[in-house]
């Protein structure tokens, strides 16, 4: 089985809340909330996939000590195996906007479990709710 590895940040704003973005119409697991992030390209570090996929999807910059690992999930899907770090940033420059996403919602951590998620991602719940609760 395939093992790819993709790298999910939780984006905290001043008001404690985490930004959830929807997977949007003709993509794998369309109409999904998820973490922000991608897939790590070759040769390169999880960090540089945020930092450059941050800019791609949601048009901010985000300095690498800004970003501080979590936690990681480990799932297996029905033709690949997934590996995903989750990093927390609290700092970073310009405004999000849904630059590939269908929407994006700031979400506060107790109604994390009210968005529909990739399997992948509901694991990483807990350990956001224990950082922010």
């Amino acid at each position: 089985m395939k093992l790819v590895l993709v790298v999910a940040c939780a984006l905290i704003d001043a008001d404690g809340r985490v930004l959830l973005a929807q997977r949007p119409a003709g993509k794998a697991m369309a109409g999904l909330w998820e973490f922000p992030g991608g897939k790590v390209e070759a040769g390169e570090r999880p960090e540089e996939t945020l930092i450059r996929e941050l800019d791609e999807e949601l048009g901010i910059a985000v300095k690498e000590p800004c970003l501080a690992p979590l936690t990681f999930a480990s799932h297996a899907y029905a033709d690949f195996h997934l590996l995903m770090p989750l990093f927390v940033c609290r700092r970073w420059d310009g405004i999000v906007a849904a630059r590939e996403h269908a929407a994006l919602a700031w979400v506060r951590p107790n109604k994390l479990r009210d968005y529909p998620m990739p399997e992948a991602d509901i694991p990483l719940i807990p350990h956001l709710t224990g950082l922010l609760l």
